[in-house]
């Protein structure tokens, strides 16, 4: 009696939902730094910086889901951003749960700043994962985007 009332007090104090999720940053770091680099700079040429950019892709409702779909499908082709030209691949980070992919989205929303933004949400993340694509196919996705407005 005495151990399944630890293993109940201990099973009760156990954070849940969103006090699971890290940080942004330490998800940033853990996950995305290795290319994008730690200040999400990224590597002219090699990997793009996402530090000022992704916030501004974000403001129309098309360029919010496009950031969920390259966080969740990844990237493979030619893009330009930030007027240098890339062309390699992004993976996906659909293995992560979407209360991480949402704070690593805010995250880097709020750089070059530091101070996480409230842009993306668990929900936009879970409408994202219902509209599964190729990482080639969101190259095409990102020129649609560009068509209507020049992308940071």
């Amino acid at each position: 009696m005495k151990k399944r009332l630890l293993a109940v007090i201990f099973w009760l104090s156990m954070p849940t939902g969103s006090a699971l999720a890290a940080d942004g940053a330490t998800l940033f770091l853990a996950n995305c730094s290795v290319c994008h680099q730690a200040n999400a700079l990224g590597v002219p040429g090699q990997f793009p910086s996402l530090a000022g950019r992704v916030d501004r892709i974000a403001i129309t409702p098309e360029g919010k889901q496009y950031i969920v779909g390259v966080a969740l499908n990844g990237l493979m082709g030619p893009i330009t951003a930030g007027g240098n030209a890339y062309s390699g691949f992004m993976p996906s980070f659909k293995m992560l749960p979407d209360e991480q992919i949402a704070a690593i989205l805010n995250h880097v929303a709020g750089l070059p700043g530091g101070t996480d933004a409230t842009i993306f949400s668990v929900d936009d993340v879970v409408a994202g994962r219902k509209k599964s694509i190729t990482p080639s196919a969101m190259v095409e996705k990102r020129k649609a985007l560009e068509a209507q407005h020049p992308l940071p």
